[in-house]
């Protein structure tokens, strides 16, 4: 059986990736560290595991002082949740959210009580509550924004929904580098393929073609991924992940229209894209990894609430 990959792992001169241990698991949720004048961390995990990350940040040589932000893609507790945990830690950081998330982060009452709903037990084992994040220590951003790393360097901040309505990527535009949270999909180690990642509540398809549509655009030179790692041949990556997306919202459609349950949908679902997995018999967490990050049924569910929606002309229709 193979060993764990490290927690720390530099990834180029001024990055370094660091495994939050989602789950107690290696490899399903990544940390990407900016080694620039303000050092900036995108995405840190949920509350359960973060201090593995606060770990791995003095790991690296970060004092208390010197983390400078926080950029989380969205507020789902896989990505955020550690957020006032670690705003904590390092008391001189900023915690960097949409306009469209931002109150969740500063109150997360409703945020925990709906992922307890989800989750069952699932919430207090893997991801725990998000604790409150002052009001002062969170930046609320929109489309466009740009965050001054020090030095010259800066990230630009883009609103990029249809994962979910609040969802913000990162382009450093120096490098290239695209930091894509969830809106790419999903490839984990164990995985063959790029995953659409539509969970509900607020899957939206038309939103994310339009994302993948908008990253072209930019001609990114690496796709780094929440869940995980980088993708070094973007162009290939957004193709295959557009066509994956239609993919999964095809074969939801049509099993939606011979029965309209979640069931039914789901086993589709799972059938169809049975060989999404390649299992690796030294990797004893292939199969863990998906389940939790990116399960059919998950997948199930927001594709058929984005399509009851389309119908009752409550979302933009994809097909237009």
């Amino acid at each position: 059986m193979q060993q764990d990959p490290p927690i720390v792992t530099p990834l180029a001169d001024d990055l370094t990736g660091i495994d939050t241990r989602t789950a107690d698991l290696p490899q399903v949720t990544a940390g990407y560290l900016l080694h620039t004048p303000r050092p900036t961390l995108f995405e840190c995990g949920p509350a359960r595991s973060i201090d593995t990350v606060i770990g791995a940040l003095g790991e690296v040589g970060l004092d208390p002082e010197d983390l400078a932000y926080v950029v989380v893609s969205h507020v789902h507790l896989d990505h955020a949740g550690g957020a006032g945990d670690l705003a904590r830690a390092f008391p001189r950081a900023t915690v960097v959210v949409s306009e469209l998330g931002a109150a969740h982060l500063v109150d997360p009452s409703r945020l925990n009580a709906s992922a307890r709903r989800v989750y069952g037990r699932l919430h207090d084992e893997v991801y725990g509550d998000c604790t409150p994040v002052a009001q002062e220590r969170v930046r609320a951003v929109a489309d466009g924004e740009v965050l001054d790393l020090g030095g010259g360097r800066r990230l630009e901040l883009l609103h990029t929904p249809g994962h979910a309505k609040h969802h913000l990527s990162a382009l450093d535009p120096d490098t290239g580098w695209l930091f894509a949270g969830d809106s790419v999909g999903v490839r984990l180690p164990g995985m063959r393929a790029i995953r659409p990642a539509t969970p509900p509540p607020d899957f939206d398809l038309a939103l994310a073609r339009r994302t993948l549509d908008r990253y072209r655009t930019l001609a990114p030179t690496t796709l780094w991924l929440a869940h995980y790692g980088p993708l070094e041949e973007p162009e290939a990556a957004l193709d295959e992940a557009t066509e994956r997306l239609a993919a999964w919202a095809e074969t939801a459609e049509r099993a939606w229209q011979e029965h309209d349950e979640l069931d039914h949908v789901a086993e589709t679902l799972a059938a169809r894209f049975a060989d999404d997995l390649e299992p690796e018999p030294a990797d004893p967490h292939a199969e863990e990894r998906v389940e939790l990050l990116n399960g059919v049924s998950s997948n199930a569910a927001g594709l058929l609430r984005y399509l009851h929606l389309r119908e009752q002309g409550r979302v933009a229709d994809d097909r237009g």
